[in-house]
């Protein structure tokens, strides 16, 4: 008796369990992906794509069986896929066990043609399953440009606006040679691929947005596309002379500028005006014993990890130098991306064992920050006895204490700038002036006749301090 009972029990185990084997058939099986479309920010031609991936997740308590995944465009498609580790274009009778999942992998390399504007590539993936047809959109946007793998320019070199550059290695300008670059150029840089200058950069870019010059990184796609650090930055070093920037924007840099040598130089080693160097890791303007001229300049968003002096400031200014910053706006708000650990303008003199002259200028210029560490968002560490002058004329600053060796004339401590908009969780900054700021018509009348936008300077009874001027 025990034993046919024993008997019936198995049975009724191994037909309960040849149930739950079975395929479920019914159109209406739950089968869920949770994208309709896989979509790619801006590819450069011939470079490739990130990965990126969906699931197709089997929400029954049955297996399910996908009669086919195929790439419709077949092998000729831009895009290429892979099903949980397996290449091709189109894959039979997957079973997907219950309440399991497959992925599904997408990249796209993108032919070179005839389009100077990006253009739109598309293609979708079909999934069939027990009577149904259902598809994944899959689009990217495809950038014809020119690839410069590195290397040296050697004679005077224009680079103008019809396709961006694309930079894989680094590239050097050598001692005697122009880089010109007209305005509404684009540059993107490999994460290995710096520009370095031992003879003279003219990158004149024009107040519209359109024509402004952009070095930032070529990674586009959305993980990267807003990260600091993922190019290395302009050098210039002890060699290079007489450069410009006129509205050029300086993205996502390791260290946006480096400049080294040439403190004495007439006119100014670099002379920058309308730029922005924004989104930086490290350092946004890194200048050693140099001669910088900067006029209507936006430097923020800068800093991680760095010793005072070395690194994780707005502007580092080591060795001494000669610097005149007018109408500058120099801020950072702590964020996952910038901890700002040190100030946001350090000026120190220090060379080696001994000092250098520094001369340092500041006129209405706002230097801010929030969050972080410093207590102090100007610093200025005198070594020496080398000449050391600072002079902050009619500034906006954040600071516990005055900078030490400097001459303070008409300054503003420790006001909130009140910036358009500032939102550190959602990583968005308006680094215009609201009109119940501090720094509305607190300036002199030093300083250009526009600000940064192109804008009348000023719009009020006085100048604005800042890049920025508010419009009444």
């Amino acid at each position: 008796m025990k034993n046919r009972v024993l008997i019936l029990l198995l049975a009724c185990v191994a037909a309960w369990a040849c149930g739950k084997k079975d395929l479920i058939t019914s159109a209406d099986a739950k089968l869920r992906y949770p994208t309709d479309i896989v979509s790619f920010d801006t590819v450069f031609t011939t470079r490739g794509s990130v990965t990126q991936s969906f699931t197709i997740v089997n929400e029954n308590d049955q297996p399910l069986q996908l009669s086919s995944i195929r790439l419709m465009g077949g092998a000729a498609s831009a895009f290429s896929i892979n099903v949980n580790g397996s290449p091709g274009s189109s894959f039979s009778n997957l079973t997907v066990r219950a309440n399991d999942s497959i992925y599904v992998f997408v990249k796209v390399t993108i032919d070179p043609n005839s389009n100077q504007q990006p253009f739109l590539v598309r293609d979708s993936i079909q999934l069939q399953y027990n009577g149904n047809s259902k598809f994944v959109q899959l689009q990217a946007y495809g950038q014809n440009a020119r690839f410069i793998n590195g290397g040296r320019i050697s004679s005077n070199t224009t680079w103008n606006n019809q396709l961006p550059y694309v930079i894989l290695r680094p590239l050097v300008v050598d001692a005697g040679a122009t880089l010109s670059i007209e305005a509404g150029t684009k540059v993107y840089l490999n994460a290995n691929a710096p520009l370095i200058v031992n003879g003279t950069l003219k990158a004149n870019g024009g107040v519209a947005e359109a024509d402004r010059i952009v070095f930032r990184s070529e990674r586009l796609d959305a993980d990267f596309k807003e990260l600091p650090g993922t190019w290395p930055g302009l050098i210039f070093t002890n060699n290079s002379l007489q450069n410009e920037l006129r509205y050029c924007s300086i993205l996502n840099a390791y260290q946006g500028v480096v400049a080294q040598g040439n403190a004495d130089a007439v006119p100014a080693k670099i002379r920058m005006l309308g730029c922005i160097i924004d989104n930086c890791y490290d350092v946004g303007l890194y200048a050693i014993n140099t001669s910088v001229l900067a006029q209507n300049c936006q430097i923020t968003q800068v800093g991680n990890e760095a010793q005072p002096g070395v690194g994780g400031s707005n502007v580092l200014i080591t060795g001494g130098g000669s610097y005149q910053f007018t109408h500058c706006t120099m801020a950072t708000f702590a964020n996952f991306f910038q901890t700002h650990k040190q100030p946001v303008l350090y000026a120190g003199n220090a060379a080696n064992a001994g000092s250098l002259p520094l001369q340092l200028h500041l006129d209405n210029c706002i230097v801010h920050g929030q969050g972080g560490l410093p207590e102090n968002e100007i610093v200025t560490a005198k070594s020496g006895n080398a000449s050391f002058v600072v002079n902050l004329r009619h500034v906006l600053f954040k600071a516990k204490t005055d900078p030490a060796n400097a001459s303070l004339t008409a300054v503003i401590r420790n006001a909130d700038p009140v910036f358009d908009t500032i939102n550190v969780s959602r990583r968005l900054f308006n680094w215009r002036l609201r009109d119940t700021s501090p720094a509305r018509n607190a300036g002199s009348s030093t300083g250009p006749a526009t600000d940064l936008e192109g804008r009348p300077r000023p719009s009020g009874p006085a100048a604005d301090l800042g890049a920025y001027e508010y419009q009444q």
